[in-house]
């Protein structure tokens, strides 16, 4: 999970680099794919407070169970930060467990099949939580039309149902995705360029032939790094470092759209 900044509003005007590109680069670069992030992009989110809903039922679940939920919110995030530093050998889920039963010890894990029930049930009434833009389905719905395949980028720090409901709290359905991020399927996780150098690899995609949106600037753009095009998600943007945005497009859905457009029609953004 991240921290939230103060979101620009939607409909900012797409700006571009001045940086100076080479021909031979861009020759034969053509978008096919988009990837596009989920919280705070598809999926508008206060992150702070839909952090304090989130934890508030989990720690009654845990104190159902038995367990100390004082110790919760540590054991989370220290499991997400095991998460983060994973060397690819296992998956995300993997690790993330074993830092929570460093915490609570090996008996939390007769009572993972409770979480996970929290996680197909429960968890889906946060939609609350979450804000939602109807430009968000007819932006992906309308470029998978046009073409484009549609892959969830989202950080792979939740189980599959958690991430489920939060793509359809956006009027999407997980069928809208060829392929969806996962901390069952993932061993690495943003910003690492492993994450996206693991998704490309197990998509058989070049860098270069995908588009990233996403609304973080760390860990999203980051993928410029391997040659991949990006579009910062303005609406509720992160940039906690207070990096010059104008060094990517960026802007609201409409101008994503408008920026897509412009790329199927041989225009390549500078």
């Amino acid at each position: 999970m991240r921290g939230n900044d103060l979101p620009n509003g939607p409909g900012e005007n797409i700006m571009y680099s001045d940086k100076e590109s080479n021909a031979d680069e861009t020759e034969n670069y053509m978008i096919n794919t988009i990837f596009y992030d989920l919280d705070g992009t598809l999926l508008p989110m206060d992150q702070d407070h839909f952090v304090k809903r989130y934890f508030r039922r989990l720690a009654a679940k845990t104190e159902a169970l038995g367990f100390d939920s004082s110790r919760l919110a540590d054991a989370v995030w220290g499991g997400i930060a095991a998460i983060i530093k994973n060397d690819g050998s296992r998956f995300n889920d993997e690790v993330f467990w074993e830092y929570f039963t460093g915490i609570y010890g090996r008996e939390i894990m007769a009572a993972r099949p409770v979480y996970d029930e929290f996680y197909r049930g429960e968890f889906g009434q946060l939609s609350c939580a979450c804000g939602f833009n109807p430009l968000v389905k007819d932006t992906v719905r309308g470029l998978k039309s046009a073409g484009y395949t549609a892959v969830l980028a989202t950080n792979p720090v939740f189980p599959v149902p958690a991430t489920e409901h939060r793509i359809r709290w956006t009027g999407l359905e997980p069928e809208d995705f060829v392929h969806i991020t996962t901390y069952e399927n993932c061993r690495h996780c943003k910003p690492s360029l492993a994450y996206y150098t693991e998704l490309c690899d197990e998509l058989k995609l070049r860098p270069e032939d995908c588009l990233m949106v996403g609304n973080d600037v760390d860990e999203d753009m980051v993928a410029e790094k391997l040659g991949m095009k990006c579009f910062l998600l303005t609406d509720c943007l992160i940039n906690k470092n207070g990096a010059d945005i104008d060094r990517w497009p960026h802007g609201g859905f409409d101008d994503l759209q408008k920026f897509v457009a412009g790329l199927k029609a041989g225009e390549k953004e500078i």
